[in-house]
């Protein structure tokens, strides 16, 4: 196999923003500011501010709390309940694929990166374990994105949510706006982007021409053995 190792730097890179992505990707998730609601009756909603995400609505709140939380007030948004909104049951699906497939893309190139800096392996595996790499974090980023961009724009379009009163929020905000759960997820997808290109266009080095002499040489004294002492005649 030939070396490899200094081909391999900016795929090295890659894999670490390949890592950050994925790990931004799985902070979006979990972050309850998908949507700020701004709320003009703070009898309940005491801050005035309620936060939507793809699993739990909150709120402070010092009249209702939560059992677990002392000034929050949380409810749960189940993917089969009748009133969850087709791009939050889109996202707590597509979020859930994306980390999936972007824990493939990276356990990939770890396996790829592991074959050029030790020389495990031919060296047409490397070229095809980036690419697969490359394929895999795309196709995460992609997957991400279509929710992100579906409640981004629920939120410039200013659609509201038919929650139960269990939940105690108002049919409809006075004003709502994007919140840091939509740009953490929008930055994990950009990096699995870049990420993707950089290992989609790895190229093994062109072997040098003394090299292929050699082993020409090589071969011609192989198949014929009286080459090597016409050589010293």
């Amino acid at each position: 196999m030939t070396y490899l190792a200094h081909t391999g730097h900016a795929q090295f890179g890659a894999l670490g923003l390949a890592c950050l992505g994925w790990m931004l990707t799985g902070v979006a998730l979990g972050l309850i500011q998908w949507r700020v609601w701004q709320v003009s009756d703070r009898a309940v909603i005491t801050s005035g501010v309620a936060w939507v995400g793809l699993w739990r609505v909150c709120f402070a709140s010092h009249t209702v709390v939560s059992e677990g939380f002392k000034v929050m007030y949380c409810r749960y948004i189940m993917l089969t309940d009748s009133f969850t909104p087709p791009e939050i049951a889109a996202g707590q699906v597509l979020m859930l694929l994306s980390l999936l497939v972007g824990v493939c893309g990276n356990a990939s190139g770890v396996y790829s990166m592991r074959i050029v800096y030790f020389g495990i392996g031919k060296n047409s595996t490397v070229r095809r374990g980036f690419i697969l790499t490359g394929v895999l974090c795309l196709l995460a980023a992609a997957i991400s994105l279509v929710p992100l961009l579906w409640n981004l724009s629920a939120v410039v379009t200013n659609q509201t949510i038919e929650f139960p009163p269990e939940f105690k929020l108002p049919p409809a905000p006075e004003s709502q706006h994007v919140g840091g759960g939509i740009g953490v997820g929008m930055a994990g997808s950009v990096l699995m982007i870049v990420s993707g290109i950089i290992f989609c266009t790895y190229r093994l080095p062109k072997r040098p021409l003394r090299e292929q002499v050699h082993q020409e040489n090589d071969t011609r004294g192989e198949d014929n053995p009286t080459f090597e002492l016409q050589e010293h005649l």
